[in-house]
């Protein structure tokens, strides 16, 4: 039981470092056609291309649950569900919380999610594929907690 925990925190942390480098090479390089309406203001539709990034993260783990199963490899159940977890984390801070797709947690104080939503925001300060900063998502540099007024 302690080790499927330690693996599913474990996938859960990890999923930062590849949330982070998607971002940052895949999504800012040749996937750039998926995300760039995410950066354009005022984008008028419920969906956007970029949203295609949520079920190429989705298919590992639907795969692994799928496999997982499996008592003899159980293990991959507990990776399945960290990316999963992690997905839902994703959902809540970047279209719930910074994007406002959802009016939910419009009026958080909390110090943490402030930093989140302002690095964020400094993310997309840049309209172009080139030259932004901050690709994490819930691990961000600590500048943006001191600046995080909104």
């Amino acid at each position: 039981m302690t080790v499927n925990l330690i693996i599913t925190i474990g996938t859960f942390v990890i999923m930062e470092a590849i949330t982070w480098f998607t971002h940052k090479y895949i999504m800012h390089g040749f996937g750039w056609f998926l995300h760039e309406d995410h950066h354009q203001h005022g984008y008028p539709h419920v969906f956007e291309k970029n949203d295609a990034f949520f079920a190429v993260f989705a298919i590992p783990s639907i795969l692994l649950f799928y496999f997982g199963v499996n008592p003899k490899i159980n293990y991959l159940f507990f990776i399945a569900l960290g990316i999963l977890l992690y997905g839902v984390a994703y959902f809540l801070i970047h279209d719930v919380l910074i994007h406002r797709r959802f009016n939910w947690f419009k009026n958080t104080k909390n110090y943490y999610l402030r930093g989140l939503r302002k690095a964020h925001k400094i993310h997309h300060k840049k309209t172009g594929k080139n030259g932004g900063e901050c690709f994490g998502m819930l691990i961000v540099p600590f500048k943006y907690f001191k600046k995080s007024t909104w």
